[in-house]
């Protein structure tokens, strides 16, 4: 299904954007894989760029090189992200802030309009932005990173309406709890979400396969959270308030 198809994936050194470099490199797409951080690919398929997200200039030479190379680019995957500025909002610093919104929402923003250049005249394309359940259920001094995936959310529902006719459809991908690095689980972690365990990184690569089958046109403007039901779940606070 992807042979010979063009995949351009952000955030892919680590993380969910390895795993979604790797499962379409697997599946025989060129993948083209963006990262701030260097990474050493052994799949052959597989290109890695060095660029930052907030580097428009940057991010336009890496789409103009693949164009030239392949002709075009079928599917983008904006997953690059920084979370790094979880901090109070009595800490936080107005520059940690906008360092924030300009990697997680203009980065995805730039990629996607370097993207519809590249996939003109294309019939079949596919945009997946990779939001967070961070949208709407959060933490204190999550500010920057809940407010940046909100964006994520609402970039992905305009931008659907803005393509209506050209054969790119937009979607979102919220995951909740994904264990994206090899640390112990308590019993606690797994049986508190309704469907018995955490999130892996197949289960968003899953999402993002369904999302970009050639076939799934009619799924437009989407957000698809991918929690284990996490974010339907009713939590009360056990202690009892006395009036």
């Amino acid at each position: 299904m992807y042979k010979n198809k063009v995949v351009f994936v952000t955030g892919a050194s680590r993380g969910l954007g390895n795993s979604i470099a790797r499962a379409y490199a697997k599946l025989d797409a060129n993948v083209i894989a963006v990262d701030i951080v260097e990474h050493n690919f052994t799949e052959k398929n597989i290109t890695f760029y060095k660029a930052d997200l907030k580097n428009e200039n940057e991010i336009k030479f890496i789409f103009n090189e693949v164009t030239n190379k392949y002709g075009s680019i079928h599917i983008l995957i904006n997953n690059g992200a920084i979370s790094k500025f979880n901090k109070s909002i009595f800490d936080i610093e107005i520059s940690e802030f906008d360092e924030v919104i300009a990697v997680n929402l203009r980065g995805s923003f730039i990629c996607a309009k370097e993207f519809i250049k590249a996939n003109n005249g294309q019939d079949y394309g596919r945009i997946i932005n990779i939001s967070s359940t961070r949208f709407n259920q959060n933490e204190a001094g999550w500010e920057a990173y809940g407010a940046s995936k909100g964006g994520i959310i609402s970039l992905t529902n305009t931008m659907a309406i803005s393509l209506s006719e050209t054969p790119i459809t937009v979607n979102a991908i919220s995951p909740g709890w994904i264990q994206v690095d090899d640390y112990e689980l308590s019993e606690i972690d797994k049986i508190q979400h309704p469907s018995g365990r955490v999130g892996k990184p197949q289960d968003i690569v899953n999402a993002c396969l369904f999302l970009t089958n050639k076939e799934n046109d009619f799924v437009n403007g989407a957000n698809i959270i991918v929690d284990g039901g996490m974010t339907k779940k009713m939590i009360y606070a056990d202690n009892k308030w006395e009036l």
